[in-house]
């Protein structure tokens, strides 16, 4: 089949109108994600994302249904509540930029028409936006506290702390002239987003804190058939619906995308971000926890090298709150008074 994005958002008007005649509870639709961005297409394969709000929430958070192996929908379902306190979303670094930059797609009491004005006033404010890039670097800050005095040996919640941390930083430089990076596209579009604000040596310095620098490009293709076992021993009812069976076709074929690509190491943030959380799902003792370790080990996020990338990641953060405040003084924003 061929993948057009006539043909996608066909399928979202579609899904659409097929739950709208059955749910009755449901107030509003509105789509997002690369289908409203941009190319959709990443490795041939992308998802349908549908944001659904209910008068009356009974369906799960999120909800994963396969089309064909390169397309499946991705189904966020809503209370109405989140919408009410739209300071709250203006502040917000996902949820603000979603809403303003999002097509509505079923909307009869033209809730989400008044959402989105509502949001959008001051949305691009300096102060406003410094605040949501702010708030996504003390995130980051406070995990880095937390690990930079550990007592134990890092595990798998280390880890999955420390990647989170470092995608706050990352987001803090990002979303001055943006949206929050997504998963997939994270290493590939924050170049752009670093140049623009004039620090091009934060990818460098990204792409080292997952570990780049310790590895041979061609060690990231064996990493990639470890991450695809892993994977795939992972029962379905003990997955979480980002790791859904459906979605592994949706990152291999980028990963391997990504691996033909000038910058290959644009795979790491999204096989590790993924894998880690596999892991968390299986048992300690498991075969393809262990492949996890040996990797981790490699890139220096677990064992003794972990404690170097903490370390690495302060001095990160360091340049990124200096960015920050660099940013305010030249809108006229003292630092530290908002």
């Amino acid at each position: 089949m061929r993948i057009t994005t006539s043909l996608l958002h066909k399928i979202a008007r579609d899904t659409v109108a097929q739950r709208t005649r059955t749910d009755h509870s449901i107030l509003a639709v509105y789509l997002s994600g690369s289908l409203v961005s941009g190319d959709p297409l990443l490795g041939g394969t992308t998802d349908i994302d549908l944001f659904i709000i209910h008068n009356d929430l009974t369906s799960p958070e999120r909800e994963i249904e396969r089309l064909t192996d390169e397309v499946h929908l991705d189904i966020a379902h809503q209370a109405r509540d989140i919408y009410h306190e739209t300071r709250a979303l203006r502040l917000h670094p996902w949820l603000g930029e979603i809403i303003i930059n999002c097509k509505v797609m079923y909307d009869p009491q033209h809730f989400l028409d008044f959402t989105q004005a509502s949001v959008r006033a001051q949305f691009d404010q300096p102060e406003i936006r410094l605040q949501r890039v702010q708030n996504q670097a003390e995130h980051a800050r406070q995990i880095w506290l937390a690990l930079h005095d550990l007592e134990v040996e890092p595990e798998i919640p280390q880890v999955e702390q420390y990647l989170r941390a470092v995608g706050h930083a990352a987001n803090a430089v990002a979303c001055l002239t943006g949206a929050p990076l997504t998963e997939r596209r994270f290493l590939l579009e924050f170049p752009g987003r670093a140049a623009a604000v004039g620090r091009e040596g934060l990818y460098p310095g990204l792409v080292g804190l997952l570990g780049g620098a310790q590895v041979e490009a061609e060690a990231l293709g064996s990493m990639l058939v470890a991450w695809e076992e892993s994977y795939q021993a992972l029962p379905e009812k003990e997955a979480p619906a980002r790791l859904h069976p459906v979605r592994f076709a949706y990152y291999q074929r980028a990963f391997k995308s990504m691996l033909g690509r000038e910058q290959p190491y644009d795979m790491l943030w999204p096989l590790l971000r993924t894998w880690t959380s596999v892991v968390e799902c299986l048992p300690n003792d498991d075969d393809h926890s262990q492949d996890w370790r040996q990797v981790t080990q490699e890139l220096g996020l677990l064992g003794a090298g972990f404690s170097e990338k903490v370390a690495a990641l302060d001095a990160y953060l360091d340049s990124v709150e200096e960015l920050l405040d660099e940013w305010a003084i030249a809108r006229g924003i003292e630092p530290g008074t908002l």
